[in-house]
């Protein structure tokens, strides 16, 4: 039998002709990301050295990655001290990919990494969050990691014991209808399967629509992978990708566009045609909690949020201002605009997106996570409505757990900002 792409990242990464699910490896990583949780990296990988004669040294100070991204600018002085504490570890470690709160080369770590051409098809990509397996979309073998892990990789330059996932298999096909997309497609399919429907499996997408979808829409699926439980999401390295890293990213040596063989085996396939694919919601309180929006009844809304690592990128800001062009906000409804990246958000200024915004009445923050975790900017008053772009609506998700959080696309958003519940795009 043949393997799968994630087989094969695997099998490279481990100097091996062969690998198949179950097996434990310790792959070599090609870039080890981390935000501002890196503080507490930090304390693990100074602690693998304390009553040793070693001094401290990271593997290769080309493939860590620092972003500052979830608590921008700080909040507090907890969270100003530990910036400061990663800033001197930079410099006195020599990381090259550190990305400060500024306004020419910050953003969101799930935006930058990409739009700078940190990843690469092929590449084994290790992070402390989550939703690292974002990366997946440029045909990395990308997942998350904790803490003390990621101390190993910073001193070995290998992750421990990594058990090589089984994967499903998605195939994709047909044409979107107006204002459905790849949030849509994603949330419908974590509805289908459920939120542990792919626990400690990859997910890799395919079929014609995949194929035909830009960088940006595959960033959306590989990202909420993980809201089915999936390690990571992956689509094969392909003529898109090699545009988008070549042309928006920049990247000019070669590529290793790695394709499962045409004999993988796969857990299980699922086929999804989305010709009829009607927008989806998340309900509170989880993310499978998932219903077509004709289905959800005048649900009033207090904050819409668009933005975040899932749908901060310009597509999403271009869908969003053409729906809001000439309107205005609902009066005691909230709007907040996050792009996902200071590229982003000029190219938006560029192209007039933004004073749609402010026009309309939304606010305009700067790149980073926002209310996404519930810590900065955006938290919930008491028993508040929020409908957003986000990927995740736990209970307390955005700062007060007598909230609730809906989950969207950027065209739903745009729409029920305009009426104050959450609509159906196609009526306004």
């Amino acid at each position: 039998m043949g393997m799968t792409v994630v087989e094969k990242i695997l099998a490279k990464a481990t100097g091996q002709s062969s690998l198949k699910a179950g097996e434990v490896v310790e792959p070599k990583v090609d870039l080890a990301m981390s935000h501002e949780n890196a503080a507490l990296v930090i304390n693990q990988f100074l602690e693998i050295y304390k009553g040793t004669d070693l001094q401290p040294k990271v593997w290769d100070h080309d493939k860590v990655a620092i972003i500052f991204d979830h608590r921008v600018p700080a909040e507090s002085p907890k969270t100003a001290t530990n910036q400061k504490k990663i800033r001197d570890f930079v410099t006195s470690y020599a990381i090259r990919k550190f990305h400060d709160i500024r306004g020419d080369v910050g953003g969101i770590c799930h935006q930058i990494l990409p739009e700078n051409g940190y990843v690469r098809p092929g590449y084994v990509v290790v992070g402390t969050d989550s939703h690292t397996t974002s990366h997946g979309a440029l045909g990395a073998f990308a997942f998350g990691i904790g803490a003390t892990e990621m101390a190993s990789v910073w001193a070995l330059g290998t992750v421990l014991n990594v058990e090589v996932p089984a994967t499903i298999r998605v195939n994709v096909t047909g044409h979107f209808p107006e204002f459905v997309g790849p949030k849509d497609l994603i949330l419908h399919l974590i509805g289908k399967i459920g939120a542990e429907g792919a626990n400690y499996k990859v997910i890799e997408f395919g079929g014609e629509t995949v194929d035909a979808m830009p960088t940006s829409g595959r960033l959306v699926l590989c990202n909420m992978s993980v809201e089915a439980g999936a390690t990571s999401g992956i689509v094969p390295g392909d003529d898109e990708t090699l545009r988008y890293l070549r042309h928006e990213a920049g990247v000019t040596n070669n590529l290793d566009l790695v394709q499962p063989d045409a004999d993988a085996r796969y857990e299980k396939i699922i086929n999804i045609d989305v010709s009829d694919l009607k927008p989806q919601i998340a309900c509170p309180h989880t993310v499978d909690n998932v219903k077509p929006i004709d289905k959800i009844n005048h649900v009033k809304v207090n904050q819409i949020v668009i933005g975040s690592c899932t749908n901060g990128r310009l597509d999403d800001l271009e869908v969003a201002a053409k729906i809001l062009h000439g309107k205005k906000v609902a009066k005691n409804v909230r709007m907040l605009v996050f792009p996902a990246s200071a590229k982003i958000y000029r190219q938006a200024l560029g192209k007039g997106y933004i004073a749609e915004f402010m026009n309309a009445g939304a606010v305009v923050m700067n790149p980073g996570c926002g209310p996404c975790l519930g810590v900065h900017e955006g938290a919930l008053g008491d028993n508040e409505i929020a409908l957003s772009t986000t990927n995740r609506n736990f209970k307390g998700r955005m700062g007060n757990p007598t909230g609730e959080v809906y989950l969207c696309s950027p065209a739903v958003a745009a729409a029920s900002a305009i009426t104050g519940t959450i609509t159906d795009p196609r009526s306004v």
